[in-house]
């Protein structure tokens, strides 16, 4: 009789993470889920995860999650789904570099405390899956969104290398990198320009009008936008396909995005780009 896989899943009260550590319990696997706030872990118990507190930006969170799934497990894991992420918008001029610290916390610094713990209990296996939740914005950016471009693209090149160190380990490294999909990220980033952008006394005023409108319809209205599902699907591969790929861009929009970038000349592309 099989093993049954576990895997941990970070950030699971809504959207990508919420589905996808929904779907992977369904599937077979042991899901070690994790959110933030009570009210979400206690939904994820309810229905079948093993639900863990993180804070990415909170190391001792970072290593109490770390013990207490492996003494669940023996001291074994199989797999880890990083997706925790916040989006600080604003112009890169208006955000303080506290602001844009914390954008790194969350987003980068955090996910490698994680990963690093995780990689020797999956060397001594000698297997392991390791996938990053990235964003077409790793790859192409968008105005208004230079910190969270910017640790994308630092996790861009984080990831790949360290794909390219662990090569015969037995460990895999994959980048998810979506575009527009249902999720609260946007709503969810409402709070953080708010709290971290002057709005009323930056030049780019009227523009932010139009980027908080956004945010409160919940992002890009697109007829290309994509369920959480499309992420599980690339997801699933990178957990059980023998060869995982390096990348899985998702969406018509991040694919057309990134042929962009490599056909046309980077002027051109920044120019199209910037009326986006």
């Amino acid at each position: 009789m099989n093993q049954q896989k576990t895997i941990i899943v970070t950030g699971c009260s809504s959207g990508i993470g919420a589905h996808c550590a929904r779907a992977l319990r369904k599937d077979g696997w042991r899901v070690f889920a994790t959110a933030r706030r009570p009210a979400d872990l206690e939904a994820l118990e309810k229905d079948g995860l093993e639900a863990f507190y993180l804070d990415y930006q909170e190391p001792q969170s970072i290593a109490a999650l770390t013990a207490a799934v492996l003494e669940r497990t023996g001291g074994t894991l199989d797999a880890l789904f990083n997706n925790g992420a916040y989006s600080q918008a604003g112009a890169v001029e208006d955000l303080s570099t506290e602001a844009l610290r914390a954008q790194f916390e969350a987003n980068f610094f955090g996910w490698h405390e994680l990963t690093r713990s995780i990689i020797p209990v999956m060397r001594a296996k000698g297997r392991g899956r390791i996938v990053q939740c990235s964003s077409i914005l790793g790859l192409v950016p968008m105005r208004w969104r230079g910190a969270y471009n910017a640790s994308k693209f630092a996790l861009e090149g984080l990831s790949v290398t360290m794909r390219m160190e662990l090569a015969g380990s037995g460990i895999h490294v994959s980048l998810i990198e979506p575009g527009p999909i249902e999720s609260k990220i946007a709503v969810n980033a409402l709070h953080y320009i708010e709290k971290n952008v002057d709005i009323e006394g930056s030049v780019h005023r009227r523009d932010y009008e139009r980027e908080l409108q956004r945010m409160r319809q919940g992002g890009v209205k697109s007829k290309h936008k994509l369920g959480p599902e499309a992420v599980y699907e690339a997801l699933t591969h990178a957990l059980e396909n023998p060869k995982p790929r390096p990348h899985y861009v998702l969406t018509r929009p991040a694919k057309i995005g990134t042929t962009l970038k490599r056909l046309l000349p980077a002027g051109l592309l920044y120019r199209i780009l910037e009326k986006r």
